[in-house]
């Protein structure tokens, strides 16, 4: 799913004849090829020509991965870049599982990427060139924002931006589920609480006020709002959301 969105955001910003794609499922490449005019390719043949080589499989696939395209790799002459968005997978290890001190960013991108509202952190590694790093962000600037971090926050960093969209599609489900409770219909009640969720985050955004100060305007003295909040505080819901982020973090520790 990442990988995908991430070529659907690059093949509107760069010609999509230059990206080469491979999946194990062939099907799977010739769909996504018929959508964004990405050209069908294997493991080997990107290894062997593309410029910046996106290694979009799960951690426990890489090793596999790059053993099949290492020696290609080996037999470059030319500068090449190597992208993982492999979770827990540090930049050094991609490094020897490659067999050679490649220049490496890591990424971490999460779902919204899809719709040209991602955040994605990266960290590279000390050779990657000033030029590399701007056609990277260049290649994927329709995918949304970008954040650099040191490698040793990425993973913390990814506890609030690759997971949390998890979180706030169950917010937005339970919201419209209240709705739908109070006498709402569904498409409407979904409609109300993505927008207002949207809403919100753009608040925070671009006023540039802490959340709480933004809380304490919508909470007017006996009204409804504070009564539902005290609800929430109750029931454990800010516990509930930083118990959920430190497992989220303790699991990726655990994948490095």
């Amino acid at each position: 799913n990442m990988g995908s969105a991430l070529v659907k955001a690059a093949a509107k910003a760069v010609d999509p004849a230059c990206l080469l794609i491979s999946n194990r499922t062939v099907k799977k490449s010739k769909a996504l090829s018929s959508e964004v005019g990405a050209v069908v390719s294997t493991n080997k043949e990107i290894a062997a020509c593309c410029d910046m080589i996106f290694l979009g499989v799960k951690p426990q696939m890489m090793k596999d991965m790059l053993e099949e395209i290492a020696p290609v790799l080996d037999n470059r002459a030319d500068d090449f870049v190597l992208v993982s968005m492999a979770a827990g997978m540090t930049i050094d290890r991609i490094r020897k599982m490659a067999g050679g001190q490649y220049p490496v960013i890591r990424i971490m991108p999460n779902l919204p990427v899809a719709v040209g509202e991602g955040l994605t952190l990266y960290a590279i590694s000390d050779n990657v060139t000033a030029d590399a790093l701007a056609y990277f962000l260049e290649t994927l600037r329709l995918a949304g924002s970008f954040d650099q971090l040191p490698e040793g926050l990425i993973d913390v960093g990814c506890a609030v931006s690759g997971c949390v969209p998890a979180f706030v599609y169950i917010f937005i489900e339970a919201l419209a589920d209240g709705g739908v409770r109070s006498g709402l219909p569904r498409d409407a009640a979904l409609r109300l609480a993505a927008q207002t969720v949207l809403g919100s985050a753009r608040m925070v955004l671009e006023t540039g006020k802490h959340p709480g100060e933004l809380k304490d305007m919508v909470c007017s003295p006996g009204g409804t709002t504070i009564e539902a909040v005290k609800v929430l505080e109750e029931q454990g819901f800010r516990a509930a959301v930083i118990n959920a982020m430190q497992s989220c973090m303790a699991k990726s520790d655990a994948m490095s």
